[in-house]
């Protein structure tokens, strides 16, 4: 394995950033797929009108089907223009939230429709990608699996990576991730300073073992990747998680108002996780008009 980056100030931090923490790895497919010794990978695309960019997600993930991913599955929440029909062209299978939990009337949010994913796969291992990525590394999915499939004890792995903002046609190269920097990591130093390590906390881009993510809630929102991160600290610990660098994540960046409520739901999701009450109370939001 590649030397690992160096993350945190403390010991803890230093001492996992050494052994669970990945800046250049250095595993190839071959690897990986020798490495499965019969478990089982499937990948899941979480997707809601994003048919400008699924197709080319799927593209970059389905050279691996029948070999390192054994199933490729497009989740879609109710996407009312092309999506399925551009990810099945690309050679994914796509299911409706309803197909994939029949039975169950649907709650809007992220967290569900990753719920219902592990009812509509089979894998041992399980990788998330979102779908408004552009032009997304093909290496994701291989850099993701290696600390679960050559690592031991290691259940959640994070991606990390250089997030760009684009505005009124201009790049600010590390602008990117904002709700990420000014509402989750100041919250994370406040309430589980031990996680500071993990650099992005709520990025989509992860993989987890079948046995974690079946134990632990799945917050309905866009409080999911934080409850899970610390679900599985607060039950496993800090060496049951790791991270690996994926270089540059584009994707469609939010408007500001949409960020205002994404950040309302992962703040309640994090008080609740850590035993603080939450008012429950929705954002009121003072938007321009005109």
């Amino acid at each position: 394995m590649s030397a690992p980056v160096r993350v945190g100030t403390d010991a803890p931090a230093r001492g996992w950033g050494e052994t669970n923490s990945w800046d250049q790895p250095s595993w190839t497919v071959a690897e990986l797929e020798r490495a499965k010794a019969g478990r089982t990978v499937s990948v899941v695309l979480p997707a809601l009108n994003e048919e400008k960019t699924v197709g080319a997600v799927v593209d970059t993930i389905h050279p691996l089907l029948g070999g390192l991913v054994d199933e490729l599955i497009v989740l879609d929440s109710g996407s009312t223009d092309a999506t399925a029909e551009r990810a099945r062209a690309a050679g994914a299978q796509v299911l409706t939230r309803e197909e994939a939990v029949p039975g169950i009337d649907p709650v809007p949010g992220k967290g569900e429709v990753l719920w219902r994913s592990l009812a509509a796969t089979t894998g041992d291992l399980i990788v998330f990608v979102d779908s408004d990525l552009i032009k997304p590394d093909p290496a994701f999915v291989p850099k993701l699996l290696g600390p679960l499939l050559l690592g031991d004890g290691v259940h959640l792995v994070k991606g990390y990576y250089r997030r760009p903002l684009r505005v009124s046609g201009t790049e600010d190269a590390n602008g990117g991730g904002r709700v990420t920097e000014l509402v989750a990591r100041p919250l994370l130093a406040a309430l589980r300073p031990e996680l500071t390590c993990v650099l992005q906390p709520l990025g989509g881009e992860y993989a987890g073992t079948r046995e974690l993510l079946t134990a632990v809630p799945f917050a309905p929102s866009y409080g999911v990747e934080i409850g899970l991160l610390l679900d599985t600290y607060d039950r496993l610990g800090l060496g049951a998680i790791a991270q690996v660098n994926l270089g540059v994540r584009k994707h469609r960046n939010r408007p500001l108002a949409d960020l205002g409520l994404m950040s309302r739901q992962i703040i309640g999701t994090m008080l609740r996780r850590c035993g603080i009450p939450d008012s429950g109370a929705p954002l009121t939001q003072f938007l321009v008009d005109g």
